[in-house]
């Protein structure tokens, strides 16, 4: 119980520096988000008048501890370019990148798993050096340009789907999960070659230590202590790349959705920035900042049932 207080502790000292970081960086770039809100229609007068409307003409620590404040209120203060408020903002389209990066994650691990598996067991096979060979290529491409490719060939030429005709999950909960399995493959492509090699690797180095050798040695059949002894232990830095990739994933998903048309944080959020909407912007980094952090968390607490050593 002490461990999980002190990591929930620990968590939220995280989360209250991230957002002091984060609040404090856009309040300190240059320009102001009167300008950028008037248009060709500011002037002195205008752009002195909202400022003061937008509260940008008070003390810096007063604004953010304003801001905290509202936060724990499930505040995030009001949009300068939409002129509503970011909570309300954001929501839906919070909703549909979660939806997104979590069905990457889930076809990173259906398809990687088995594969790192198969991998470990033939390995030296000519098998072997093909998925080895498939897994640097892959690897070593951008998922963006495989957006665009999957975008080519699955929405063009096939047409399987159609590029640009997003379906929100409050219309049509079946189509818009289809929808996103295309820009979710793209997004878990290199993430799968990546554990996939991890995996091999791993089960590769756990199958020569001592205990897997005690084990045959008393009659043990070769894939019961593979799946028993080998493959148990070498999921835990497996499972840590995977939540460690989990901020990659949700970058991936920012910048997959640009290539899909995907209305997710990914357009909101370039779209603030290069509007100074500072609020959305720092309410969409604190999101991410909190799920990386939490699934940090979550995969602590899973060690702890997975290896018993990390008790001790």
């Amino acid at each position: 119980m002490k461990y999980v207080i002190r990591k929930l502790v620990t968590m939220i000292i995280t989360l209250m520096a991230v957002s002091a970081l984060v609040f404090i960086s856009f309040q300190l770039i240059p320009g102001n988000p009167a300008i950028s809100r008037l248009g060709t229609e500011a002037t002195p007068e205008k752009i002195a008048r909202l400022t003061h409307e937008l509260g940008l003409d008070r003390p810096l620590l007063t604004r953010y501890f304003e801001w905290i404040k509202g936060i724990f209120r499930w505040d995030f203060g009001m949009s300068y370019s939409y002129n509503q408020s970011v909570t309300s903002l954001i929501s839906d389209k919070l909703v549909i990148t979660l939806m997104l990066s979590f069905i990457a994650i889930l076809i990173t691990v259906l398809v990687s798993f088995p594969l790192g598996i198969y991998a470990a067991r033939k390995s030296d096979t000519k098998l072997d050096v093909v998925i080895n060979s498939l897994n640097q290529f892959i690897m070593a491409v951008p998922s963006f340009f495989s957006g665009i490719l999957i975008t080519l060939i699955f929405g063009v030429i096939l047409r399987i789907f159609t590029p640009g005709a997003f379906v929100s999950y409050k219309i049509n909960m079946f189509k818009c999960i289809s929808y996103l399995i295309f820009p979710a493959i793209a997004i878990a492509l290199p993430k799968i070659s990546m554990v996939v090699k991890l995996l091999k690797d791993t089960c590769l180095q756990e199958a020569k230590k001592d205990y897997v050798r005690t084990a045959y040695s008393r009659g043990n059949r070769t894939k019961a202590v593979f799946y028993k002894h080998v493959l148990k232990n070498a999921m835990v830095p497996v499972i840590t790349f995977l939540s460690m990739t989990f901020a990659d994933i949700i970058a991936g998903s920012i910048i997959v959705e640009q290539v899909f048309s995907v209305p997710g944080l990914g357009r909101l959020l370039l779209t603030s920035i290069s509007g100074r909407d500072y609020p959305v912007c720092e309410a969409i980094i604190l999101f991410l900042a909190f799920f990386v952090v939490f699934s940090n968390l979550l995969v602590d607490l899973f060690y702890r049932v997975l290896d018993p050593r990390i008790r001790v």
